[in-house]
């Protein structure tokens, strides 16, 4: 049985604009209140995406979006995207440019063509006066040097989504008052890393999240995730942190809202 805390919760990155749970948008959303959920941050990874999830937004009152170029999709980026994400960035419901970043797991695009994209965005964003929202796979440290080479226009704050760095890095980026999400993976079996880095994150600095479909927590793996599911991470950070689910819920959220200031 899913368990749910006093306090709502907010599902800081998610994909209702996956073909996975757009058919279901209605009814996933229109059982949020049930299910413990405040909001959730539909988030995009190109421009359709983006796109798809302002207009989801635009349905939804417990919907918030953010709009930006994935480091996958990185070798199509143009001024002409950059511009239409600038226009996004401007929707009163837009809370975050992202996800962007860098990604070596994969390499599906060049990784200076990752860089360059990485590094516009960071600059649109501090034009547009929002947060950024990070996707990191294997490539902290190039990100690392990017982000303190940017450092002046890192402005409205960052949240490294799904976080798998390490404990060291923690260090390293909360120089730069990062935040730190945590998902589903903190459920699985082989999860010791994850775990030791969810230890290190300061308290208010922590933030959770699904990326669903992707990433479903114990004991649903196999099955599409759902921000309903944010519960269940939850528990978990509850365990780990020896922190009571109530307080996690509370200080999760008001984290989330400090970064995500547009979120009322």
């Amino acid at each position: 049985m899913l368990t749910k805390g006093e306090i709502m919760l907010i599902d800081t990155h998610c994909h209702l604009n996956d073909e996975l749970l757009e058919k279901r948008e209605d009814e996933i959303v229109g059982s949020f209140l049930d299910d413990g959920i405040e909001c959730a941050v539909c988030v995009g990874y190109d421009l359709p995406s983006s796109f798809l999830a302002r207009d989801i937004a635009a349905r939804h009152d417990r919907v918030w979006f953010a709009a930006g170029i994935h480091p996958h999709d990185s070798d199509t980026a143009d001024d002409e995207k950059y511009a239409a994400i600038r226009e996004l960035a401007n929707d009163k419901k837009a809370v975050a440019i992202g996800e962007i970043g860098l990604d070596y797991y994969y390499d599906n695009s060049i990784r200076e063509l990752q860089k360059k994209a990485f590094q516009e965005q960071i600059e649109l964003a501090n034009e547009v006066n929002l947060p950024i929202v990070l996707h990191i796979r294997d490539a902290y440290e190039d990100a690392r040097k990017i982000l303190f080479d940017m450092k002046s226009y890192i402005n409205c704050g960052l949240l490294l989504h799904c976080y798998s760095g390490s404990p060291e890095y923690v260090k390293i980026f909360d120089k730069l008052d990062a935040y730190y999400s945590f998902g589903g993976a903190i459920t699985f079996k082989n999860a010791k890393h994850n775990i030791e880095s969810l230890k290190s994150v300061p308290i208010d600095r922590l933030v959770l999240e699904t990326d669903c479909p992707y990433m479903t927590p114990v004991p649903f793996r196999g099955k599409p995730n759902e921000p309903k599911y944010v519960n269940l991470v939850a528990d978990k950070a509850s365990e780990v942190l020896e922190i009571s689910r109530e307080r996690i819920d509370e200080i999760t959220t008001q984290n989330a809202k400090q970064l995500f200031y547009r979120i009322k």
